[in-house]
């Protein structure tokens, strides 16, 4: 009686053990959206259309962009340079002003009251250290109202 007690009570235990290992994230959803790579990751690359002609006729600058081997997302410092894959953001400047803005919502560029005239915007793809990877600029004119 003894031995079938420590039998039932294995038994029981194995069945428990798979019960909880089959109710893990993992093998509910399988495994996860990232994964770190092995290989070297491709260099990051920005794409940038010009602006929409619609919004820019009325004096509306709207540019969408894509990144190519990068995410952006709002994440920044020194140990966001260890995640895979590569994450960054974008770096924003207008007419070559000494200044520039970040980006990370990975959304088209809108700018607005841009006086009527030449202008160009440069994007900077960077890093979560703000070292930037690749860049393109975009030239327009505002038409006068």
């Amino acid at each position: 009686m003894r031995a079938m007690t420590v039998s039932l009570v294995a038994v029981a235990a194995t069945a428990l053990s798979r019960m909880a290992a089959a109710q893990s994230a993992e093998d509910y959803r399988g495994p996860a959206g990232v994964v770190p790579l092995a290989a070297e990751q491709p260099a990051p690359k920005i794409i940038i259309d010009p602006p929409l002609a619609g919004p820019l006729a009325k004096g509306l600058v709207v540019i969408q962009y894509r990144a190519e081997n990068l995410r952006i997302v709002p994440v920044f410092g020194p140990n966001a340079l260890d995640v895979t894959p590569r994450i960054g953001h974008i770096h924003v400047t207008v007419d070559d002003l000494p200044w520039h803005w970040a980006d990370a919502s990975d959304q088209p560029l809108i700018i607005q009251n841009l006086p009527a005239g030449p202008h160009k915007v440069l994007i900077e793809l960077v890093d979560a250290n703000h070292k930037p990877f690749d860049r393109g600029v975009v030239s327009f004119v505002i038409p006068p109202k």
